[in-house]
């Protein structure tokens, strides 16, 4: 079995950047079965704006906010909510 073939596992993500972030959206998103247009309507968000993020071309806002964070020491982990 390659390790493409492997099912998708919840996991912990520490975001330190735009890039960062973006991975973990799009681990989430095809782990939660989800395609971008999908969540981009449930989210109000443009679809061309996800795939940015995800390819982690995260926008000056999204950069500007992971480096306010950094810059005061917090670290963004991200995991998905047992429901």
């Amino acid at each position: 079995m390659q390790t493409n073939d492997l099912p998708l596992k919840p996991r912990p993500f520490r975001a330190r950047s735009g890039r960062d972030l973006g991975t973990a959206i799009k681990h989430f998103r095809k782990l939660a079965g989800i395609s971008q247009v999908e969540l981009a309507a449930r989210t109000g968000l443009h679809r061309s704006y996800l795939v940015a993020l995800e390819s982690g071309n995260a926008t000056e806002a999204v950069e500007r906010i992971m480096a306010l964070l950094n810059e005061l020491g917090l670290r963004v982990t991200i995991a998905k909510e047992e429901r």
